[in-house]
């Protein structure tokens, strides 16, 4: 990976980290792992529109989240030809609400399952994309 795409995305993941920590400390724990929790999550989509911090803090998961993925396929995709995406990833509260709901239905498992993975996994399947042969 390239040293600038590289910087770019740590510097993405850490202004995220930096702006959920301080809503993370009124907010549901996060994952025994110390991931970012579906609870969370949705607590801040619940809060967004009613707590500045809440939807800042929101802005910025969805927008390190969006960023970091899209450069990652960007880098696989465009390094070694191994993966295309027939559109762009895409990426809003509804989109991020419905991926929540639709990988950990159950709201009893919502505090401990990583919200993150989900996240991906939807845009990577809304955008279409495959691994090349």
């Amino acid at each position: 990976m390239p040293s600038f795409k590289r910087q770019n995305t740590l510097a993405a993941i850490g202004f995220m980290t930096a702006l959920v920590a301080p809503f993370s400390a009124h907010a549901l724990p996060s994952t025994a792992t110390g991931r970012i929790s579906v609870g969370q999550v949705m607590e801040m989509i619940e809060k967004a529109d009613t707590s500045p911090i809440a939807r800042q803090t929101l802005v910025a998961y969805v927008a390190g989240v969006g960023e970091a993925a899209g450069a990652i396929v960007d880098t696989i995709g465009n390094g070694s030809r191994t993966m295309s995406c027939r559109k762009s990833f895409s990426l809003d509260t509804g989109s991020v609400r419905a991926a929540l709901e639709a990988g950990a239905p159950r709201q009893d498992s919502w505090p401990q399952t990583p919200a993150t993975p989900l996240i991906v996994a939807d845009m990577v399947k809304r955008a279409g994309c495959k691994a090349k042969d």
